[in-house]
């Protein structure tokens, strides 16, 4: 599936938040490091920057300058691998590169491998990680079509990609990689 993303980049480049389908919900992203587009998606979303995002890419490669491996193991490590790319979010130290207004109240950063084909043909483009949370006021459903994107956010939104969701039912498990323990 090839899609035209010049415009979402131009978008993201620009600071601007977009819209894109992940693998079971459409999300919400921003350029990770551009403090002002994280706090216009948070405003969209209606929720605190405490409560930390996740980051999103297509290789690990572009998530790697935002986490720190140093206190990760081998098996733990061959654990989150065996998972990607998929739907799973794993949540991991963050390294001193990653903003607190992308961690929020934590020292730990959630990052995903996707294996939706939007997300790393925009990731591998942008050169990096971009920011993913549904797009969804907080407490409402999330979007599963650019109609409902529109729906909720109008033109408010730098660009909109309308092209199929993945094949997930839920939006990703995320898993704490030091304890194991499931968040969702």
């Amino acid at each position: 599936m090839a899609i035209d993303l010049s415009s979402a980049l131009t978008s993201l480049k620009q600071g601007l938040v977009i819209a894109y389908p992940t693998e079971a919900v459409y999300g919400l992203g921003c350029d990770p490091m551009n403090q002002h587009a994280v706090q216009t998606l948070l405003n969209h979303k209606q929720r605190p920057v405490k409560k930390g995002l996740i980051l999103v890419a297509g290789s690990f490669d572009e998530l790697a300058p935002y986490v720190d491996l140093s206190n990760i193991s081998d098996v733990i490590w061959q654990k989150i691998n065996a998972t990607w790319p998929g739907p799973y979010t794993w949540v991991l130290p963050k390294s001193k590169l990653c903003p607190s207004w992308i961690s929020g109240e934590f020292d730990s950063v959630a990052v995903r491998v996707s294996k939706h084909q939007v997300i790393a043909q925009l990731s591998k483009s942008y050169k990096g990680a971009i920011v993913s949370t549904s797009a969804n006021l907080a407490g409402q459903t999330p979007a599963l079509n650019a109609l409902q994107v529109f729906a909720m956010f109008g033109n408010s939104l730098g660009d909109v990609i309308d092209a199929p969701l993945g094949d997930a039912n839920n939006p990703s498990q995320i898993f704490d990689a030091l304890t194991g323990k499931q968040f969702r």
